[in-house]
């Protein structure tokens, strides 16, 4: 019977494991010392050794051809034997996925009192253990906490967030990374000579950036392209079709398109690669991978563009990731590209016009400061002269600042504040709409009044967090926003606590009858 690569070379004792140095070192050290743990959690991407070092566990506590736990199994013995077979009585595989209900955990708190059969230990790994419910936790716990003597429980999983602190907490928790190039690559070469295939360093390098650090992965996307070329030799051109990964030629005719600039060439080119059949989400991204590679190779690729090019990308990508003519996302990146090329453009244009004249500029700069002076101190003569100016401070401004003209209008229209006190429901239920996280911390919130442009919103004394979480800058604009489209406005918010305002109220007042008074406070009650 054929048997997957993955399967077939499964690591059957802990020299042939691939990375995860610091794991096995502690893991060997427990066993050679004989000091388990009653619970281990095994957490890290997907592929990269978290069951295969629970059966070597198995293993080395099982061993029947040592006279105590050891982390050397044989790997001859019956019960080494059965636990690579997965058909050991001592070992039990539980998947979380398919059993992961409270019903399934009583029924195992009920089998883990048997002894073991033929081995020293009674090992329980249960897999994608993120996967059990609240309930199958909570009924977990106890006898996670305290496991009869002869019982071991490993749990996996690849998304330790999902598992409650008081799992982890009863766990010895170990984390795997992804496996290293280096280490895969060995792992390939060696299945490579067993299996007497000839496939390049190119490929392999090509088979690690696909599988992303899985050892499991690698395998699999081994398997599929030496599937395809059968006795043949294999080389990255073949690597590449098999994996329907874009080639280096389209990859390099499409930057040098992008460096050009050619706006109508970047859409046909578009619509060609479209129309032969690839993958535009997959194009963009292995683009992105081969300007990462351009940039380490070629010195005439500035940072600059090079993040421009890959942000522009993966924000296309992501924002338009529902559309269905994936064409689109081409012409949207095209669009972003030119956008930011535009604006750098721009300020080149800039800088050399500013290099250009910079001695008149300069000339010019110190000639209207003088301007400003002179102007500054005649208006200022003439606001003291004239008794009939009510305002100075406002003329002064209006005359020194004249291109800030609108800016001061906008401060000095004030708004009445029955405008917003009378929308405050559907301002409140328009907040709620947009974010229920906002309207909970705008519920207890009124207008209070506006001053220059800026409506002040009170708050309780006890809601000081809700206050300053209002005015984050990711929640202020669009509270802003909601208010000036229900009262038809155009202001900016503050927020104030309701002591506050009280406690300066009651200070003012006193500072004034004491003043008027001529008297001094004795007490405060």
């Amino acid at each position: 019977m054929n048997i997957t690569l993955y399967r077939k070379y499964r690591p059957q004792n802990f020299d042939e494991i691939a990375g995860q140095e610091f794991v096995l070192r502690a893991i060997k050290n427990s066993l050679r010392e004989n000091k388990l743990s009653h619970a281990y959690l095994f957490t890290g991407p997907r592929g990269v050794g978290k069951t295969t070092i629970a059966r070597l566990i198995a293993k080395g506590v099982n061993c029947l051809n040592s006279k105590d736990v050891t982390d050397n199994p044989c790997g001859e013995c019956e019960n080494c034997r059965e636990i690579s077979q997965g058909i050991s009585m001592d070992m039990i595989e539980i998947d979380a996925a398919s059993n992961r209900g409270i019903d399934e955990i009583r029924e195992l708190k009920e089998k883990i009192n048997y002894q073991p059969v033929k081995g020293r230990k009674k090992i329980y790994i249960i897999d994608e253990v993120h996967m059990l419910t609240k309930e199958a936790f909570n009924a977990l716990l106890k006898t996670l906490e305290e496991p009869p003597a002869h019982v071991i429980f490993i749990l996996a999983t690849t998304e330790i967030d999902k598992i409650p602190d008081t799992v982890i907490s009863r766990c010895q928790r170990y984390d795997f990374l992804p496996i290293d190039k280096k280490d895969i690559k060995k792992l390939l070469k060696n299945v490579a000579e067993k299996e007497s295939i000839t496939i390049d360093d190119a490929s392999l390098d090509l088979i690690y950036r696909k599988s992303e650090g899985s050892a499991r992965d690698s395998f699999s996307i081994f398997e599929q392209v030496v599937s395809n070329f059968n006795n043949e030799e294999i080389d990255i051109t073949k690597a590449q079709k098999a994996l329907g990964v874009v080639p280096d030629v389209i990859l390099e005719e499409f930057l040098n398109l992008v460096k050009e600039s050619n706006k109508k060439k970047l859409v046909e080119f578009i619509d060609k690669i479209w129309e032969d059949g690839l993958i535009i989400e997959t194009f963009l991204k292995d683009f992105s991978y081969y300007l990462k590679e351009q940039f380490k190779k070629k010195a005439d690729l500035p940072v600059n563009f090079l993040l421009d090019t890959i942000s522009a990308i993966f924000f296309t990508l992501n924002e338009f990731k529902y559309e269905e003519d994936k064409r689109l996302l081409g012409y949207v990146l095209i669009h972003e590209l030119y956008k930011n090329q535009g604006k750098s453009s721009s300020k080149n244009k800039i800088s050399e016009n500013t290099g250009s004249i910079g001695n008149m500029a300069a000339i010019d700069k110190n000639y209207m400061k003088d301007m400003s002076n002179s102007i500054y101190e005649k208006v200022l003569n003439e606001i003291t002269k004239n008794a009939n100016i009510v305002s100075p401070k406002a003329s002064v401004t209006k005359n020194i600042e004249p291109e800030n003209s609108e800016k001061t209008e906008k401060i000095a229209k004030d708004y009445d504040i029955s405008i917003f006190s009378e929308n405050w429901k559907k301002v409140l239920a328009g907040i709620k709409k947009e974010s229920v996280m906002l309207g909970a911390l705008a519920i207890e919130s009124r207008p209070d009044r506006v001053e220059n442009g800026v409506l002040y919103i009170k708050f309780p004394k006890d809601h000081k967090f809700h206050s300053e979480q209002i005015l984050l800058p990711e929640k202020k604009p669009k509270i802003e926003k909601i208010i000036n489209q229900i009262c038809n406005s155009d202001i900016m918010i503050q927020t104030f606590l309701e002591s506050e305002d009280s406690q300066n109220e009651e200070d003012k007042f006193l500072q004034n009858a004491v003043k008027f008074f001529d008297g001094e406070i004795l007490e405060r009650k």
